[in-house]
């Protein structure tokens, strides 16, 4: 059973302000924010959709409410969810911060039918947090998610084990969870458009190009998803931040600002975790791609003034002062801590004291409270709380 809430970020604002419920909202991050984050349906029926830039999005529906995101309420409400549908089994996976999976395999005799249970699942969804959710349920991961949104909002479909091949047979592979559009032209490429096509394909096919998970795809798109729930939180394969700027920044001052801000943001969070990286992806996007790549560190750090030093050499050796609408600061394969020293390193003792202070100071009265001085003259960029957040582990983070 996958229980997905509708509209998540906006059901809560719109739960929060009660004279805006049926009218179109859309959440950006801060008031200064030009991207929509997510949005209400009213606004999705206008056209309106995550990604799209608020201009857009106004011209698309005038009477559009613009909210900024209020990413701790969020987290919130999400883990009092969470702690709801535990009630229900110990056997959940939490997908996302606004989904999760269920196996009411074991709770059948004691909860009633699936359907019983998903009935169950929405009331305690609503009595935790107010909002509304919609609940798939069928025999393998896969074909429930699908099924979640086939009656969005608020809905409920049951699609029986024995029926998912047939009921998957027409659907575009593309629509499956996990089948991104590059996936999905290689699959084109072999002939199938349509999960019903797969069964033409040989399952060694898929596993020669993508291995165990392209044998996963064969099993998905005829309902056989063989994915058990994932209860473990695996580390982090990369820590970043990035920031939208105006289209065409060119002042170099400037992208060293925000570059600042985002390498501070990195390593504050690989110290929270007790991570550090030597490799880190450092990136301005331009109209013609990102200008930057993958730059390593002599040994692995979690000091955000040595990413800003890797940041300073993609500024003056890779960026050729074309225009910048984003930049981005991401630690790659972060490690635990406990790595072997090089023998001739001096270890920067009293940077990280200061770090340990900065930490403890901006976590007991809010970020960058302390902060370098080049910083003091930043916009404000509130958090925004990721697709992935869990409310444990190495997600718990905004």
């Amino acid at each position: 059973m996958l229980v997905d809430m509708n509209a998540f970020f906006a059901s809560i604002e719109q739960g929060d302000n009660p004279e805006w419920r049926g009218r179109p909202v859309a959440i950006t991050n801060g008031l200064q924010g030009t991207c929509i984050i997510t949005c209400s349906y009213e606004a999705r029926a206008h056209g309106v959709k995550t990604g799209m830039r608020l201009k857009q999005a106004l011209q698309l529906c005038p009477g559009l409410i613009r909210c900024p995101a209020h990413p701790e309420r969020y987290a919130a409400i999400s883990t009092a969810i969470m702690r709801a549908l535990q009630d229900i089994t110990p056997d959940i996976e939490i997908f996302s911060v606004d989904e999760a999976f269920l196996d009411v395999t074991r709770c059948q005799r004691l909860l009633g039918t699936p359907a019983d249970i998903a009935r169950l699942a929405k009331r305690k969804v609503f009595d935790a947090s107010g909002i509304l959710c919609s609940v798939g349920i069928s025999g393998d991961k896969t074909t429930a998610k699908f099924a979640a949104k086939l009656q969005k909002p608020d809905g409920l479909t049951i699609i029986p084990p024995w029926e998912a091949a047939r009921r998957l047979h027409d659907v575009p592979v593309t629509e499956l969870c996990g089948i991104s559009n590059g996936i999905g032209r290689f699959l084109a490429e072999h002939g199938v458009v349509k999960c019903g096509d797969m069964r033409r394909l040989p399952i060694s096919v898929l596993a020669q190009r993508f291995g165990n998970p392209g044998r996963r795809i064969w099993y998905m798109c005829q309902g056989q998803d063989p994915a058990a729930l994932q209860q473990d939180v695996p580390p982090p394969k990369s820590i970043g931040h990035g920031k939208v700027l105006p289209p065409g920044t060119r002042d170099p001052e400037l992208l060293r600002t925000w570059l600042l801000h985002m390498s501070e943001k990195v390593g504050a969070r690989l110290r929270r975790h007790d991570l550090q990286a030597s490799t880190f992806f450092i990136g301005l996007r331009t109209r013609h791609g990102w200008a930057g790549g993958k730059l390593h560190c002599a040994l692995p750090t979690n000091d955000g003034g040595i990413i800003m030093a890797l940041c300073r050499r993609v500024i003056s050796d890779m960026w050729s002062g074309q225009g910048v609408h984003q930049v981005q600061v991401t630690a790659l394969n972060p490690t635990s801590n406990g790595y072997q020293a090089d023998l001739f390193h001096v270890p920067e003792e009293a940077q990280r004291e200061i770090n340990t202070v900065m930490d403890a100071v901006n976590q007991r009265y809010g970020e960058f409270t302390l902060a370098p001085a080049r910083l003091l003259n930043r916009s404000s960029m509130p958090n925004v709380i990721a697709p992935a957040w869990k409310p444990f582990g190495h997600r718990q983070t905004l």
